[in-house]
């Protein structure tokens, strides 16, 4: 079956057969440029310095300014990257991505940082490249025209220094990949934002000792490799490819001394988990959940949107988890802390697996968009931490004390829709409370105002209508006022972008409470703690490291279960 649309076109009024190929009198001259200037690239200086006038580019994202490019869509990229087995040194990467161009593009920009670039090739020549700032900007030979297919392939270094802004984490037998919200370019040259989908190939050359495994399903077994003079021993190549689109921030590789797990789920859907060969027994018992959870998804919103799926362990104290599209990112201390109930550990798979829907098969159109995201997910981690946890776990408990913190969340953090910018040099602090809890309390108002039936209903077809695509705010409004028979605009404009937290439907005695003047922004959401101390436990429900360096223990990420302890 043919993919539906992967995007909306960037260009509206572009017809459609032209987008595919682009007008035949202006595509058919460029085999005749091209040839005339083979003489000038015979003498171009790789690295040479870009015309006046280059610089960072961006699609005018409100929260991330300098983020994507504009003149073109990625078609596809196909990433080689060569592992020394030491995660400490920078690998050797060529990336090949291929897209059309939108607009005539006498330079094209890229997101791209931490790496130096070696060469640039565009169709077949190569190209004058600069870098602006995260972006890499590269002025091809040949301008490009609008409708024009292009081929531009990167030869470049990835470091994985450790940093703490996203890109590549160091596990303690490896590496793995941490790119939400905008740290893919950390990784590799790309058109860094969710709004550009594409198909993804990864190969892979690693120590025999090293497993890699990454995005989508292995093409093939890996191909071992001869030692060449010097190296230590000898090498696989890993070769993966997704069948689906993925926006950049949902790349994942995860390269150590890993065992593959797998088995399946509904409909004979393919599992594997990557853990730790070490901590493999100890991590059965809590992998072995996850056919369950896809199954309780299914039955809730409809199948699941890709070709496999999985957890990724990692051996390292990143403090979140990440909904890395088909092998979603777990810390191991989430699993091995023997400090938190298993409903509530469980509750977190479901967060990021929740994800696989919405967020990664339907992605943000803008980054304000993101609300769509973690409502989403926190609802059906509510949900089914409800059915596993009793009154501990009770969604009305919850949704009453954040309608308690909504009005702090919104003074600290903006409304859902409209959240503040980030934090100057935390580029990942849109993450606060108010998009967790905060918004998936807007799901709640609007279940309470529309009825279950109808809200189910939504659900379902949000995601079907969507799926590999891209969709904002609007399009949900407009998808809910359908499906409702009445116009929501009004609802959804107090709920999604007013500083106060309208009344909760159903709940006419429910009260938020306004920040108090003396208390920081950072302090004001109290989220109540999940069970005992956390404060040397990881934070199972962060989704997001910055948002732990913005929050309280109590607040970090988004806001934590009802106490354990407690009843209601």
């Amino acid at each position: 079956m043919s993919l539906p649309s992967r995007r909306p076109s960037r260009d509206p009024d572009r017809p459609a057969r032209a987008l595919a190929r682009g007008p035949r009198a202006r595509i058919a001259p460029r085999a005749a440029r091209r040839a005339a200037a083979l003489g000038l690239a015979a003498v171009a200086t790789l690295g040479a310095a870009v015309p006046p006038g280059a610089g960072p580019l961006g699609i005018g994202d409100r929260l991330f300014p300098l983020l994507g490019n504009p003149g073109y869509d990625v078609t596809s990229y196909d990433i080689s990257l060569d592992y020394s087995g030491h995660n400490d040194r920078p690998l050797n990467v060529v990336t090949d991505i291929t897209a059309r161009a939108t607009g005539d593009l006498d330079r094209i920009n890229l997101d791209f940082a931490r790496g130096s670039v070696s060469s640039v090739v565009i169709d077949g020549l190569p190209a004058q490249h600069e870098q602006h700032g995260e972006d890499l900007v590269v002025t091809p030979v040949v301008p490009v025209l609008r409708g024009e297919d292009l081929r531009i392939v990167i030869r470049h270094t990835s470091d994985p220094g450790d940093k703490s802004d996203g890109g590549w984490i160091r596990t303690t037998d490896g590496l793995a990949m941490a790119n939400q919200a905008d740290a893919g370019h950390r990784v590799f040259p790309c058109n860094d934002h969710p709004s550009d989908k594409a198909f993804f190939t990864f190969r892979i050359s690693a120590p025999e000792a090293v497993t890699a495994v990454a995005n989508g399903k292995p093409v093939g077994k890996p191909v071992g490799e001869r030692a060449e003079k010097g190296d230590p021993g000898p090498r696989r190549t890993w070769t993966y490819r997704t069948a689906h689109p993925m926006a950049t921030e949902l790349a994942q590789v995860s390269l150590g001394t890993s065992t593959v797990l797998r088995r399946r789920g509904p409909h004979g859907l393919p599992v594997r988990d990557v853990v730790p060969t070490a901590d493999r027994a100890a991590l059965a018992p809590w992998l072995a959940k996850t056919p369950g959870q896809l199954a309780w998804m299914e039955r809730r919103i409809g199948r699941y949107p890709f070709e496999t799926y999985g957890v990724l362990v990692a051996d390292a104290k990143t403090g979140f988890e990440l909904e890395t599209q088909t092998l979603s990112l777990f810390e191991k201390g989430l699993f091995t802390t023997n400090r938190l109930p298993a409903w509530y550990v469980e509750s977190v798979m479901v967060h990021e697996l929740a994800h696989q829907w919405f967020g990664d098969s339907v992605s943000p159109h803008r980054w304000s968009d993101v609300w769509l995201n973690e409502s989403h997910a926190t609802w059906y981690e509510a949900l089914y931490a409800q059915e596993n946890g009793g009154k501990a776990a009770s969604l009305e408990t919850r949704m009453r004390r954040a309608y308690e913190l909504s009005d702090r969340w919104r003074a600290a953090g903006g409304p859902p829709a409209s959240p503040k910018p980030p934090d100057p040099g935390k580029k990942i602090s849109i993450f606060r409370p108010v998009i967790y809890d905060g918004s998936a309390l807007v799901l709640y108002a609007l279940r309470e105002k529309i009825g279950p039936t109808a809200f189910d209903r939504l659900e379902r077809t949000w995601v079907a209508r969507h799926r590999d695509g891209v969709a904002g705010t609007a399009d949900f409004i407009a998808l809910a006022s359908d499906i409702a028979g009445q116009n929501l605009g009004g609802f959804f404009r107090q709920w999604l972008y007013a500083a106060k937290t309208p009344p909760m439907p159903g709940h006419p005695s429910w009260q938020s409470h306004s920040p108090a003047a003396a208390v920081a922004p950072e302090t004001q959401a109290e989220a109540p703690k999940p069970v005992a101390d956390r404060a040397e436990a990881p934070k199972p429900v962060a989704d997001r490291p910055e948002a732990q360096k913005t929050a309280g223990p109590a607040e970090a990420g988004k806001p934590s279960l009802p106490d354990a302890g407690k009843t209601s």
